[in-house]
C-alpha cells in the first residue's frame, strides 16, 4: 500500500497511457498528469514530486531532452522512462543520463506498483540516512528515562496516552529536567517510531538562518547557499519534529510556523515549489508561554496551536527517591565510558545528594557524577568527603525552597552537618595533621579530637592511612 502523501508526475502525450497509469496509481498516491515535457518542467518548478513517469517519444521535446532538463533542475528526482518494446535500447541508454529505471508498454498493474514502492522506499532511506549522519555528526545521544517517582508516573501516563495520537505536545519544565527525553518517549511510543525524530534547539539558530534550517533552501538562495539543502521539517516527514526552547522564536518566524501548522506545507528559501509534509510537532520550553502571550512577545494563536496536550515535568528536587537511582545510573555509564571501577556511593554521600535541591536538575547531577568518576580512585566508594563543599551548604532561595526535597530535620541536625563538614575540610586541607587543623579552626587539639570522635570523623583518618 502506498503513501497518499507521495506525489507522482505522469508525462505522456498519449491520453490512454496517462489514464492507464492514473487508474493504477490514484488509490495510493497523489497523481498529476501532463502531456508534454514543457508542462512537466513547469509542474516540477511549482511543486515537489517523489517520482516521474516520463515517455520517451513525445512531440516538440522528447523524453530524453526532458530527462536532461529535469536532472539539471533536481538531480535527486527519480524518473522511470516509458517506452515501447522497440525503443527499449533508448530507455536503457537513458539510465546513463540519470533515469532510475524504465518500463515498456503495455503495463502490468503489479509491476508498476512494485516499481513505485521500490523507488519510494529508496528515496525515504536516502533521506533517513542523510538525517542520521547529520544527527551523529552533532553528537546527539539518546538516553533512557530513569525514575520511580509518583510525580513522574503521572508524566509517563500522559506520554502513553498522547503517543497514540498525532496531537501537538507542549512540554514545560525547568532546565535540565529531561524535556527532550520525554519528546523522544512520545515519538518512540507512537506509530511514527519507524520514521525520523528530528530535534532543533531554536535558541541556537540565528534568526536570519532559521527559515532555511527549518524548511531548507535552493542553491544560490543566499550567500553561502552553495547547494540545495533539505530542511529539518522535510527530514521529519511522517516522523516527529521536536522544537526545544520554542519561546526564543522571533515574532516573524512565529507567523511562519503558525502557517505551517495550519497548512502543513511550506516552500524552501529561494523556491516557489510547495512541499507538503506530515509531521508530529512536539515543543518544549522552560519559560511560561502564557506570560509571554500576556506580554505580547508570543502569538496567542500559535500558543493555542502548540498547547494541545501539555506535559509538565517536575524538577528533580520533587522526584522523591530518584536521586540515588539516577546517581547509580550515571556512575555505571561513566565507569564504562572511562574504563574505571568506582564501586558506588557511601550512605553519607547519598544523604548529601538527596538533601541538595539540584537547581540544575538531572543535567547538574549528571555533570557532578562525571566529575566524581574522573577524579575518583579505582575500587573505592565515593564518600561525603569527596563531594563539593557547596553541596551541603547551598542557598535555598536560589531554587525557591526545597519542596519535596525531604523532611525538615531541624537546627540541631543542620548545625551537626555543618560542623562535621567544616572540620572535615579543615583536616583535608592540613593533610589530617590534627595540630595544624586545630590551629586553623582556632580550637585546642584535644577539643578537635573530641569533636572528631563525636562527629564520626576518626574513621576518615584511618581510611586515609590505610590507602
Amino acid at each position: 500500500m502506498g503513501l497518499i502523501d507521495s506525489r507522482i508526475l505522469v508525462v505522456d502525450d498519449d491520453e490512454a497511457i496517462r489514464d492507464a497509469l492514473m487508474e493504477i496509481l490514484e488509490d495510493d498516491y497523489e497523481v498529476i498528469c501532463v502531456d508534454s515535457g514543457f508542462k512537466a518542467l513547469d509542474q516540477i518548478k511549482k511543486q515537489v514530486f517523489d517520482l516521474v513517469f516520463l515517455d520517451i517519444v513525445m512531440p516538440e521535446m522528447d523524453g530524453i531532452e526532458t530527462l536532461k532538463r529535469i536532472k539539471i533542475h533536481d538531480k535527486n528526482l527519480d524518473i522511470i522512462m516509458i517506452s515501447a518494446v522497440d525503443r527499449a535500447q533508448e530507455a536503457t541508454d537513458s539510465i546513463k543520463l540519470g533515469a532510475y529505471d524504465y518500463i515498456t508498454k503495455p503495463f502490468d498493474h503489479e509491476i508498476i506498483l512494485n516499481r513505485v514502492e521500490k523507488v519510494l522506499l529508496k528515496r525515504n532511506l536516502v533521506k533517513e540516512v542523510s538525517f542520521h549522519r547529520a544527527e551523529a555528526a552533532s553528537g546527539t545521544e539518546k538516553t533512557q528515562i530513569i525514575s520511580k517517582s509518583k510525580n513522574m508516573a503521572i508524566v509517563f501516563d500522559r506520554v502513553e496516552k498522547v503517543a497514540k495520537t498525532s496531537s501537538n505536545v507542549l512540554i514545560t519544565g525547568e532546565s535540565g529536567t529531561g524535556k527532550e527525553l520525554i519528546a523522544r518517549a512520545v515519538h518512540n511510543s507512537s506509530l511514527r517510531k519507524e520514521n525520523a525524530f528530528v530535534a532543533i534547539n531554536c535558541a541556537a539558530i540565528p534568526g536570519e538562518l532559521m527559515e532555511a534550517e527549518f524548511f531548507g533552501h535552493e542553491k544560490g538562495a543566499f550567500t553561502g547557499a552553495h547547494k540545495q539543502r533539505m530542511g529539518k521539517f522535510e527530514f521529519a516527514h511522517q516522523g516527529t519534529i521536536f522544537l526545544d526552547e520554542i519561546a526564543s522564536l522571533k515574532p516573524e518566524f512565529q507567523a511562519k510556523l503558525l502557517r505551517f501548522i495550519q497548512e502543513r506545507e511550506f516552500t524552501r528559501v529561494g523556491s516557489l515549489r510547495i512541499i507538503k509534509v506530515d509531521v508530529r510537532i512536539v515543543v518544549a520550553t522552560n519559560t511560561s508561554l502564557e506570560e509571554m502571550v500576556k506580554e505580547g512577545s508570543f502569538r496567542e494563536d500559535l500558543y493555542f496551536r502548540l498547547n494541545v496536550v501539555p506535559i509538565l515535568l517536575p524538577p528533580l528536587r520533587s522526584r522523591k527517591g530518584d536521586v540515588p537511582i539516577l546517581a547509580d545510573f550515571f556512575l555505571d555509564r561513566f565507569n564504562r565510558q572511562m574504563n574505571k571501577r568506582i564501586k558506588g556511593f557511601t550512605p553519607d554521600a547519598i544523604a548529601v545528594l538527596e538533601a541538595y535541591p539540584w537547581p540544575g536538575n538531572i543535567r547538574e547531577l549528571e555533570n557532578l557524577i562525571e566529575r566524581m568518576v574522573v577524579l575518583g580512585s579505582e575500587n573505592r566508594f565515593i564518600d561525603e568527603k569527596d563531594l563539593p563543599f557547596d553541596l551541603l551548604f547551598h542557598g535555598e532561595s536560589a531554587t525557591g525552597g526545597q519542596e519535596g526535597a525531604g523532611e525538615n530535620k531541624g537546627l540541631l541536625h543542620a548545625r551537626h552537618s555543618f560542623e562535621r563538614l567544616y572540620i572535615l575540610r579543615a583536616l583535608q586541607n592540613c593533610r589530617w595533621n590534627q595540630t595544624m587543623a586545630a590551629n586553623l579552626l582556632g580550637i585546642h587539639r584535644n577539643t578537635l579530637i573530641q569533636k572528631m570522635k563525636g562527629l564520626d570523623l576518626a574513621r576518615e583518618q584511618k581510611d586515609l592511612q590505610g590507602s
